[in-house]
């Protein structure tokens, strides 16, 4: 992952983040099933992220493209966030 992907994740997480808490903020009714959907979320990317992990260590790959199949569903998850997030 080169370093300009890298900081683009890390933006979009920390914006995500953001927008995110201001709507459980401005919504407190709706913020446990919201709550929960994140969680969840969450757990299926780390869980696909392992998988993907698992998989190019056993074929071979090396350390580098390791981490990018382990980060790959999570930036994917990310970057859909930011985008529905900024549409609205």
């Amino acid at each position: 992952m080169n370093p300009f992907t890298t900081a683009t994740l890390a933006w979009q997480t920390a914006f995500v983040f953001t927008l995110r808490s201001m709507q459980l903020w401005t919504e407190p009714a709706e913020a446990q099933a919201r709550l929960t959907g994140y969680a969840l979320e969450k757990q299926k990317a780390f869980t696909a992220g392992a998988m993907a992990a698992s998989q190019a260590m056993l074929a071979g790959q090396m350390g580098h493209a390791v981490f990018e199949a382990a980060m790959a569903p999570a930036h994917r998850r990310v970057q859909a966030n930011a985008r529905k997030l900024m549409r609205g």
